[in-house]
């Protein structure tokens, strides 16, 4: 159901390819306008034709107390506001959010004193969806038969969009190439991927190359690696991590990576399609955000240099190009690979370049 609710939301988005996007969750045309047809009716679920009335006039205040106790119990992280706008999607009456924080005091299920809320800031988002996304790894959390779940999450950065949400048992790069190769299907190719400096993004600032990140420039997608030791440039990611600590791991231990990814996979249909965002204006996330118009190729596209440059091939063993009689190194991870030698403004000076991104220098000098 959440994947058709999802379907549903990212269909609506004004200049969206239905048709394409039909294609891209794997179902026929008649099944999505379908679904969108019985939304527009009043059937939010989605349910197999389980259906649910938006408004119930007998409906007492007790009854409303007890869906808010409810909403409270089910999202154990989310205060009244949250529980006031997710009420008011549902099109309820619902009274104040001074009264429904007043109903979960008085249900015990906030603890004394509530405590004064922070003062707003303002964040900074890209224009649109899919300019840039947030990937990365949060920490590590030991499970019952000794595993340690590794979660890998990546973030749409202007709508909050939760694109990936998967249950790792390490934190390699071909661990992570497996699942964008799925997310870049499902739901298209972002500009640019914003990571920290650790594996398998990059290593350091001096060479931040890894065969992930030159497999990501082979699709056009540009890698921006975050400042050493500033984790507030990652804000939404860091946020969005403890919004996952709080609702997902802070309320029950897991067996094993299965139970995790299905406690995973029922979340993120929550954090998408229902719980209200704070820095949205309460509105969620799948209501700003539409796939990309740019496809995941079927296969990796080569890059060509014009004829008139000097080419070199690295080889697959040795991280070192050829030019004027002695060996130059360049980064690991262009082994394989074939790379130009431009000259720069400085006499004697040339860089070497995959495709437009200079990634080594050469000093005749």
């Amino acid at each position: 159901m959440d994947q058709r609710r999802e379907f549903v939301m990212l269909a609506k988005q004004e200049g969206v390819n239905r048709r394409k996007l039909c294609q891209q969750f794997g179902i026929s045309a008649q099944t999505g306008y379908k679904w969108i047809e019985r939304y527009d009716a009043g059937d939010t679920t989605l349910a197999d034709r389980s259906r649910r009335p938006h408004h119930s006039p007998d409906r007492t205040a007790a009854a409303i107390e007890q869906q808010i106790v409810a909403l409270r119990d089910a999202h154990p992280a989310w205060g009244a506001r949250k529980i006031l706008h997710r009420l008011k999607r549902d099109r309820q009456a619902v009274p104040a959010t001074s009264t429904v924080h007043e109903i979960l005091r008085r249900y015990d299920r906030v603890p004394e004193p509530a405590g004064t809320p922070g003062q707003p800031y303002i964040r900074f988002e890209k224009e649109a969806p899919n300019q840039l996304w947030q990937m990365d790894f949060k920490g590590h959390s030991p499970l019952e038969n000794g595993v340690s779940c590794h979660p890998l999450t990546m973030l749409d950065d202007h709508s909050r969009f939760s694109l990936c949400l998967a249950a790792c048992d390490n934190e390699q790069g071909s661990t992570v190439r497996g699942h964008l190769e799925e997310t870049f299907r499902h739901y298209g190719l972002p500009d640019a991927m914003f990571v920290d400096n650790g594996g398998p993004w990059g290593f350091t600032l001096e060479d931040p190359w890894t065969g992930l990140t030159v497999w990501l420039l082979k699709l056009g997608v540009r890698v921006i690696h975050s400042r050493p030791y500033h984790p507030q440039s990652r804000g939404k990611n860091e946020r969005f991590h403890r919004t996952l600590k709080a609702e997902v791991f802070a309320f029950k231990r897991y067996r094993d990576l299965a139970d995790v990814q299905r406690a995973f996979d029922q979340w993120r249909g929550i954090y998408n399609l229902d719980r209200p965002h704070e820095a949205l204006n309460y509105n969620v996330p799948a209501s700003r955000y539409r796939p990309s118009s740019r496809t995941m190729p079927d296969s990796l596209p080569r890059v060509d240099y014009d004829e008139h440059e000097i080419v070199r091939s690295v080889s697959t063993t040795k991280a070192y190009v050829s030019f004027k009689g002695k060996l130059w190194k360049v980064p690991q991870a262009f082994r394989g690979e074939r790379l130009a030698i431009r000259p720069l403004d400085t006499d004697g000076r040339f860089g070497i370049f995959f495709a437009a991104h200079q990634v080594a220098a050469i000093d005749l000098g």
